[in-house]
């Protein structure tokens, strides 16, 4: 199983809706298309994204995960979650930037992630990230929306 299969079937199990829909609506209300592109920079500084299924240590890759609301009603407050491949670790770029992090799938905070050690707040390192989460709060009739984040290929 590449990675970009792992991540696909995590994030698929994923997706929670609340709001107007209720689950076996969402279902049916919510098309989610994910893709994964190596970050290529050129010499002038230009980024490119080129589609990729397996890459070796060190390549930065984008997964972007595009949500469509299929019916003709709004879809509010919807949370959308994009877990970080276990080879793979962020490299703390995202879009849009108010996506919030967890380091256990459950737990999510503001970015950056702090813990107390030895009594002072210190950041958590980027390659403990394990999952980050949006909030749409609205999500027009036939309307998408993307979230995407960075990683580096361990």
């Amino acid at each position: 199983m590449t990675f970009y299969t792992a991540i696909r079937t995590t994030v698929l199990a994923t997706i929670v809706s609340a709001g107007l829909l209720n689950m076996a609506h969402a279902n049916e209300s919510l098309k989610m298309e994910l893709t994964a592109n190596k970050v290529v920079k050129n010499a002038e500084g230009k980024i490119s994204y080129l589609p990729v299924s397996t890459a070796p240590a060190g390549t930065i890759v984008q997964y972007k995960a595009t949500y469509t609301n299929t019916i003709n009603q709004n879809i509010n407050d919807l949370a959308v979650t994009l877990p970080i491949p276990a080879n793979m670790t962020f490299t703390g770029e995202v879009f849009p930037t108010s996506a919030q992090a967890s380091i256990d799938g459950k737990n999510y905070a503001d970015m950056p992630l702090m813990r107390k050690v030895d009594g002072k707040l210190v950041k958590i390192p980027l390659s403990e990230y394990r999952s980050l989460r949006w909030n749409i709060k609205l999500l027009p009739a036939k309307k998408s929306a993307s979230v995407a984040l960075n990683t580096i290929v361990d």
